[in-house]
C-alpha cells in the first residue's frame, strides 16, 4: 500500500486474526522476493477476498496483505534454472507448482507464488478466483445489462403511452368535429326531404345504374389526375425544376462557405496584422498589410449582403427568383479586378514578409487556429481568384435548366454575358501583369539592373545558355577549339530575348547574374543577324569546320559608336535553329511595327485613312472573329474567338504577324485543322498572292495620303523631314559583312541632313501593269527621288570619302545598288519617276537582299509593278512562316512524310522563281537543308541506345556507386525521356483515355519510368536487414535528392522523395530514428519545394528562377493542361476556335519544350545506368510492405 493511504490497522489485525482461524485456505507457499531468483517461504492465510501472509505459522501480525477482488490467478511456466548443481536438487525444484496472481490496477506488481505439490497449487488457484469475486462481478454486469434494458422499455412504453394519449384526444376533437357535420348534414337532409321523396318512386335498377355510373366517373377521374400527375414528375420539365433547385440551393451552400472563407480571412489574418502593424516593433509594416490584403475585406462585407438576400429567395422556396440579386451584384464585382490583377504581387510580398521571423512566427500561431483547418494564409488568399468563374459555371448550369419562356430567363442571360465580360477582363489583366512580373524577375536576378525590362511593351520570348566565342580585330574568330573547358566555363553566357533588346550576361559563383560591360544588351534594331557564315570567307568556313555549324553572329552598329560582332555558339542544331528564329521573327516585327509607325504617323497636318494604328477593321469583332483587350507583340489586340479561315487568313496577313500568334497557331493547329490545310494555304498565297490575300490586306500597300498637298520640302533640314523619318525603315549596310550574305535589321540609322526625301509621286503614265489592282495614288506631301545609275562601283566611289561614310547608313542591304538618293540640287541620270506609295518605297527597300538582280528583269519595270512588291512581300511571309515551322517544330515533319514532300516540292518550286531576289533564294536554300537533314538528332543520346550498352556490362551495386555518380545518371536519364516527348502528345488529354498507350506512348514511357525509379529507391533501402544500413541508404538518396536539386531535376527530386515517404518506408520508425537531423531538415526543404499543395506554387516559383538545362514534374503540366481542356471548349456554340484556350495550351508546351531543347552536358557512365535500369532490383508494393511489416512488426493495441 501507498504510504499516503490511511487503513484501520486494528481492524486489519482482527481480519488477519479471523483468517488463522477461519480462513478459506491456510498454508506455507513460497513468495518470490524484489530481487531475481530469490523466494521465501511465507504462511498464507486466505480470509474473503483479503489474502494475509506471515512470517511463520505461529506469528500473530501479518507481514503484509493482499486485496484479491478484480485479480486474475494463472499458471506460470517453471524458471530455467542458471548455474550446475545437484541432480536431484534440479528435479526437485522443476516439480514445483508455480502460480501468479495479476491485479487488475496499473501500478502493481504481479504476485508470484509457488507451492510443492500441483493439487495444493490447484486448490490454491482455485480459492484465489472465488475471492476475486469475478463470478460476482460478470453476474453483476449482466444485471446491470438487464436492468438498463428494462429502463429502456420503461421508456419506450411511457412514450408510446403518451402518443396513444395524444391520438385519443385527436380522435375526441376529430368526434366532435364529425358531430357537427352530421348535424349539418341533418339538417340538409330535412330541406331536401321533398326532394328525395320524389325520387324514391324511382326504379331500384335505374339507382343502382346512376350508383355504378358515378363510382365509373370517380374512379376514371381519379386514374386520369393520377396519370397526369406522374406524367409530370416524368416530364423533362419537372426533372429541369428539380435540378435548378438543387442548383440553387448548392449556389447557396458554396455561398455560405466562401462567405465564411473570407470571414476567417479578415477577421482570422487582416484584423489581427493590422493590430500588429502597429504595435511598438511591428513584424509588418500597414503597406505590406494591404499589398497582401488588398480590397478583401469590402468584397467580404458585399458577399455578406449577397448571402442574406439568397438565404430570403431559400425561405421564399418554391419561388425561387434570383435574377434581381445579380442586377444588384454585377456593379459591384469590379472590385475583383483590382484583387486579381494584383493577387501575384501580394503573394509576393506575403513571401517576402515570411522571411522575416517574427512574421513568420506569428503566422503560424494564426493558422494555427482552429477556424482555418489547417489551411495556409495562401490558401485563403486565392478563394477570390475563382469565385467569378464559379458564378459564370453556376449560371450556365443554371440556364441549362431554366425554360426559356420563364420570367427571369433573359436577367440570367444577360447577368452571364456581363460576368463573363468581365471575366474576360481580368483574365488580359493578369496575362500582362504576369509578363510584367516575368521581366521584373529578370530585372531583379540582374546585379546591375536593366532598365529597359521596366518598358511594358517588353515580351519575354526565350531564355537559355549559349557560348561566346571570343574574337580579335575586324570581327574574325580566333582559332579556339568547341571542347576546350576554358571555352565553356569562360564563354558560357546566360542570353534572354525580348520583343525588342537581346541580353547576354555571366553567372557569377553565387548564382548572380552580371550584364557584359560591351555587348550585354543589344537593341534588336541596330543588329544584323547571320546564320550561316558564308563558305567563301575561310574564316568562318574554319569556324564551321571547328563549332559543327553551331554559331551564328550578330553584327551591332549603334549609332554613337564603333560596330561590332557578337558570336555565340548553340548547345545543338535544334536550340540554333530556335534561337536565330526567333531572333529573326522578333526583328521582322520591329520592321513591321516601324513601318505602321513610321510611314503611317498620325499628325494633324496629314491623315491616312487606311493606317494601321486607328484601322479599327484589326481588332472590330465580327460574326467570324472576337479580340480581346490584351495587345500582342504587333500592339494589336489579340484573337479570342475566330474561324479557321480568318485564323489561316491572319497568318498570312502581310501587315503583321506577331511571333506569339505564330507560336500559338503552330503549336495547336492539329485540334482546329490539319497540316494539310495549312501548307496549301500557304502555297496558294504564294501562287495567287492577290487572289488568296484578303483585299483588305493589301490596301495598306498601296495607302496615300488624302491630303493634296503637293509642295515639295526644298530644305533637308526641314523639321517635318527628321520628324518623318527619325526613326526609318531598315537603310544601313552592315560595315562587317557583305549585303548580300547579311540581313539588315537596323530601323534607327540617322538620316543625314545631305539626303532629300524621296520622291514618290506619281507619273502620268504608270509603267505597271497590274494597277488596276490598286486604287489611284495621290502624291504624297513629302517626297525623295529614287534614281536609276549604272550599277557599278564608280558611282559609289565617285563620292568623297567622308560623304561615303555619310551616305552609307541610307541604303538597305535589300535596296539594289543602283538605287540611291539624290542629293538636293543634284542631277538626275533619269527624270522618269514610279507611282509608289511610302509603303510600297518600304518593301521595295526591304524587299531585295542583293546588289544584283536576276537577267531578264528591268530594275525600273520592277520597281514600279506593284504586283512584283506583293508577290515579294508574299513570297517572304511564306518562307517566314515555313523557316518557323521547319526549324521550330521538326516533329511535324519527321512523322509525316507526305507533309515534308510537299513542303520539299513548294520550297524547289519557289527556287524555280526567276523573279526570286537573293536574299529570298538563300532562305529558301536554308529551310530546304534544314528539312532534307535526317541526322540533326544523332547527337542526342537515346533511352534504346543506353539500354544497349548496359546489356552486355557487369552490374554494380549501390554501395560502390557515388552520389554524385546516381545524381547526374538520373539527371541524364530523366532529360532524355523527357525530351523524347514530341509536343502533340500534350494536345487532347490522351494521356488520360482508355487508348492512352497508344496515343501517348512518351509521357506514359515518362510516368513508368517516374514509378520504376522511385520503386527502385525504396526497393533498395528495404534490401537491408540491420537498422544502420537502412539509414545510410536513406541519408544517401536524400543526398541524391539534394545533387538532383543543385542539377535543377526536380523531377529526380519528387522521385526520391516520393519513395521515401511511402508507407513501408515511411512507418519504419527505428530507422528514421537513426537518421541524422540533417538530412531529416535538408528533406523537408526537398519536399517542400516539390509539394503540390496550392497546384505546386514553390515548384513553379523555383522554375522561374532557374535556367535550362531543367527537368520539370511532368505531372504539374499534365494537371495545368487537364484543368485548361476541361474547364474550356475549344469551340464556341457558333463554331468558332477557341484561340485564348489555344494560346493557354500553346504558353504551357513552350514552357515544356523550352526545358527540353536544352540538354546536360553529363557524360553518359554505362555502370550507373545499368543498375538505375536494372528492373530485377524493383520489388513491388505489395512485397515491399510485407517486408516493411516483417522488419518492424506492427506494435499491439
Amino acid at each position: 500500500m501507498q504510504k499516503s493511504v490511511r487503513y484501520n490497522e486494528g481492524h486489519a489485525l482482527y481480519l488477519a486474526f479471523l483468517a488463522r482461524k477461519e480462513g478459506t485456505k491456510r498454508g506455507f507457499l513460497s513468495k518470490k522476493a524484489a530481487e531475481a531468483s530469490r523466494w521465501h517461504e511465507k504462511w498464507f492465510a486466505l480470509y474473503q477476498n483479503v489474502l494475509f501472509y506471515f512470517e511463520g505459522e505461529q506469528s500473530g501480525r501479518p507481514a503484509g496483505m493482499y486485496l484479491l477482488e478484480g485479480c486474475s490467478c494463472e499458471r506460470a511456466p517453471t524458471p530455467p534454472r542458471a548455474g550446475a548443481g545437484p541432480c536431484g536438487a534440479r528435479d526437485a525444484l522443476d516439480k514445483q507448482y508455480y502460480f501468479t496472481v495479476l491485479f487488475g490496477h496499473e501500478g502493481q506488481k504481479p504476485l508470484e507464488l509457488r507451492c510443492e505439490e500441483e493439487q495444493d497449487g490447484k486448490a490454491w488457484m482455485e480459492a484465489i478466483h472465488q475471492a476475486s469475486y469475478a463470478d460476482i462481478l460478470i453476474e453483476r454486469e449482466v444485471l446491470m445489462q438487464k436492468y438498463i434494458h428494462l429502463v429502456q422499455i420503461v421508456e419506450t412504453e411511457k412514450i408510446a403511452a403518451n402518443q396513444l394519449r395524444h391520438q385519443l384526444e385527436d380522435q375526441d376533437t376529430e368526434i366532435e368535429r364529425l358531430k357537427s357535420e352530421i348535424i349539418a348534414l341533418n339538417k340538409t337532409k330535412e330541406r331536401m326531404r321533398p326532394y328525395q321523396s320524389n325520387q324514391e318512386d324511382e326504379d331500384p335498377d335505374i339507382k343502382k345504374i346512376k350508383k355504378v355510373q358515378s363510382f365509373m366517373r370517380g374512379w376514371l377521374c381519379r386514374r386520369k389526375w393520377k396519370t397526369i400527375v406522374q406524367d409530370y414528375i416524368c416530364s423533362p420539365h419537372a426533372e429541369s425544376m428539380r435540378k435548378r433547385n438543387q442548383i440553387v440551393f448548392t449556389m447557396v451552400e458554396a455561398e455560405s462557405e466562401y462567405v465564411h472563407q473570407l470571414y476567417v480571412l479578415v477577421n482570422g489574418f487582416l484584423r489581427p496584422l493590422r493590430m500588429a502593424a502597429s504595435s511598438k516593433k511591428p513584424p509588418i509594416s500597414h503597406d505590406d498589410v494591404s499589398s497582401i490584403f488588398l480590397n478583401s475585406e469590402t468584397i467580404m462585407f458585399l458577399h455578406e449582403i449577397f448571402h442574406q438576400g439568397l438565404k430570403a429567395r431559400i425561405a421564399n422556396w418554391p419561388t425561387l427568383i434570383l435574377a434581381d440579386l445579380f442586377d444588384i451584384l454585377l456593379p459591384m464585382l469590379n472590385i475583383y479586378q483590382e484583387f486579381v490583377r494584383n493577387h501575384q504581387y501580394s503573394l509576393q510580398v506575403l513571401a517576402n514578409c515570411k522571411q522575416n521571423r517574427d512574421f513568420d512566427k506569428l503566422l503560424k500561431q494564426y493558422e494555427a487556429n482552429p477556424a482555418c483547418e489547417g489551411r495556409m494564409l495562401e490558401t485563403f488568399l486565392t478563394y477570390p481568384m475563382f469565385q467569378i468563374p464559379r458564378y459564370i459555371i453556376t449560371l450556365h448550369e443554371l440556364l441549362a435548366h431554366t425554360p426559356h419562356e420563364h420570367v427571369e430567363r433573359k436577367s440570367l442571360e444577360f447577368a452571364k454575358s456581363k460576368l463573363e465580360e468581365l471575366s474576360r477582363i481580368m483574365h488580359d489583366e493578369v496575362s500582362d501583369t504576369e509578363n510584367i512580373r516575368k521581366n521584373l524577375a529578370i530585372e531583379r536576378m540582374i546585379v546591375e539592373g536593366c532598365d529597359i525590362l521596366l518598358d511594358t511593351s517588353q515580351t519575354f520570348i526565350r531564355q537559355g545558355s549559349l557560348i561566346q566565342v571570343p574574337s580579335v580585330e575586324k570581327g574574325k574568330l580566333s582559332k579556339v577549339r568547341l571542347g576546350s573547358l576554358s571555352l565553356k566555363k569562360e564563354g558560357e553566357r546566360q542570353c534572354f530575348l525580348f520583343t525588342k533588346h537581346f541580353l547576354i550576361c555571366t553567372r557569377s559563383s553565387g548564382g548572380k547574374l552580371h550584364l557584359l560591360k560591351t555587348g550585354g544588351v543589344l537593341s534588336l534594331i541596330e543588329c544584323t543577324l547571320i546564320e550561316e557564315p558564308d563558305a567563301s570567307d575561310d574564316d568562318s568556313k574554319g569556324s564551321g569546320q571547328v563549332f559543327g555549324h553551331l554559331d551564328f553572329k550578330i553584327v551591332v552598329e549603334p549609332p554613337d559608336a564603333a560596330p561590332f560582332t557578337v558570336v555565340l555558339l548553340a548547345p545543338s542544331r535544334q536550340e540554333k535553329a530556335a534561337w536565330t528564329s526567333d531572333i529573326s521573327q522578333c526583328v521582322d516585327n520591329i520592321r513591321c511595327n516601324g513601318l505602321m509607325t513610321i510611314v503611317f504617323e498620325e499628325n494633324s497636318k496629314v491623315t491616312v485613312p487606311h493606317m494601321i494604328k486607328s484601322d479599327t477593321r484589326l481588332h472590330k469583332d465580327d460574326t467570324d472573329i472576337c479580340f480581346s483587350k490584351t495587345l500582342n507583340s504587333c500592339k494589336v489586340p489579340q484573337i479570342r474567338y475566330a474561324s479557321v479561315e480568318r485564323l489561316l487568313e491572319r497568318l498570312t496577313d502581310l501587315r503583321f504577324l506577331s511571333i506569339d500568334f505564330l507560336n500559338t497557331f503552330l503549336h495547336t493547329y492539329r485540334i482546329f485543322t490539319t497540316a494539310a490545310v495549312v501548307l496549301a494555304k500557304l502555297s496558294d498565297v504564294y501562287k495567287r498572292p492577290f487572289t488568296s490575300i484578303p483585299v483588305r490586306s493589301l490596301e495598306l500597300f498601296f495607302a496615300t495620303s488624302q491630303n493634296n498637298r503637293g509642295e515639295h520640302l526644298a530644305d533637308g533640314k526641314s523639321p517635318r523631314l527628321c520628324r518623318k523619318f527619325s526613326s526609318p525603315p531598315p537603310l544601313a549596310v552592315s560595315r562587317t559583312s557583305s549585303p548580300v550574305r547579311a540581313r539588315k535589321l537596323s530601323l534607327t540609322s540617322p538620316l543625314n541632313s545631305r539626303i532629300g526625301a524621296l520622291d514618290l509621286s506619281t507619273s502620268p503614265a504608270s509603267s505597271s501593269p497590274t494597277a488596276t489592282h490598286s486604287p489611284a495614288a495621290s502624291p504624297p506631301p513629302h517626297t525623295a527621288v529614287l534614281e536609276s545609275t549604272p550599277v557599278d562601283r564608280a558611282g559609289v566611289e565617285s563620292f568623297p570619302a567622308a560623304d561615303t561614310t555619310e551616305i552609307s547608313p541610307c541604303r538597305s542591304p535589300s535596296t539594289p545598288r543602283h538605287l540611291r538618293y539624290r542629293q538636293p540640287g543634284g542631277q538626275t541620270a533619269d527624270s522618269s519617276f514610279c507611282s509608289v506609295s511610302p509603303a510600297s518605297a518600304f518593301a521595295i527597300a526591304t524587299a531585295a537582299a542583293g546588289h544584283g538582280s536576276p537577267p531578264g528583269f528591268n530594275n525600273t519595270e520592277r520597281i514600279c509593278d506593284k504586283e512584283f512588291i506583293i508577290r515579294r512581300t508574299a513570297t517572304n511571309r511564306v518562307l517566314n512562316v515555313l523557316r518557323h515551322w521547319v526549324s521550330k517544330h521538326a516533329q511535324d515533319f519527321e512523322l509525316n512524310n507526305e507533309l515534308k514532300m510537299n513542303v520539299l516540292n513548294l520550297l524547289e518550286e519557289v527556287l524555280r522563281d526567276p523573279d526570286l531576289l537573293p536574299q529570298e533564294r538563300k532562305a529558301t536554300a536554308n529551310i530546304l537543308r534544314a528539312l532534307s537533314q535526317d541526322d540533326q538528332d544523332d547527337i542526342h543520346l537515346k533511352l534504346e541506345d543506353i539500354i544497349q550498352l548496359t546489356d552486355c556490362l557487369k552490374a554494380e551495386c549501390f554501395e560502390t556507386l557515388s552520389a554524385m555518380e546516381l545524381a547526374e545518371q538520373i539527371t541524364l536519364l530523366d532529360h532524355i525521356i523527357f525530351r523524347s516527348i514530341p509536343y502533340e502528345e500534350f494536345l487532347g488529354q490522351g494521356w488520360m483515355k482508355l487508348d492512352k498507350n497508344e496515343r501517348t506512348p512518351y509521357i506514359m514511357k515518362t510516368s513508368q519510368h517516374f514509378n520504376d525509379m522511385s520503386n527502385l529507391v525504396a526497393s533498395q533501402i528495404m534490401n537491408y536487414a540491420d537498422v544502420s544500413s537502412r539509414a545510410n541508404a536513406i541519408e544517401k538518396w536524400v543526398a541524391v535528392a539534394d545533387i538532383c536539386r543543385c542539377l535543377h531535376n526536380y523531377n529526380g527530386v519528387l522521385e526520391i522523395t516520393s519513395a521515401l515517404n511511402r508507407s513501408a518506408i515511411y512507418r519504419l520508425k527505428k530507422t528514421w530514428a537513426k537518421v541524422s537531423k540533417q538530412t531529416k531538415a535538408l528533406m523537408d526543404k526537398l519536399q517542400k519545394t516539390v509539394s503540390s499543395e496550392g497546384r505546386f506554387k514553390n515548384l513553379r516559383e523555383t522554375l522561374k528562377n532557374c535556367n535550362p538545362p531543367t527537368v520539370p514534374y511532368l505531372g504539374m503540366y499534365l494537371t495545368d493542361l487537364a484543368f485548361i481542356e476541361e474547364g474550356t471548349p475549344n469551340f464556341t456554340e457558333e463554331g468558332l476556335v477557341n484561340f485564348s484556350k489555344m494560346r493557354m495550351i500553346s504558353h504551357i508546351v513552350r514552357e515544356i519544350r523550352q526545358f527540353q531543347q536544352t540538354s546536360y552536358r553529363i557524360d553518359h557512365q554505362p555502370k550507373v545506368t545499368q543498375y538505375l535500369l536494372d528492373k530485377a532490383l524493383i520489388i513491388d508494393e505489395d512485397t515491399l510492405y510485407e517486408l516493411s511489416l516483417k522488419i518492424e512488426p506492427r506494435l499491439p493495441a
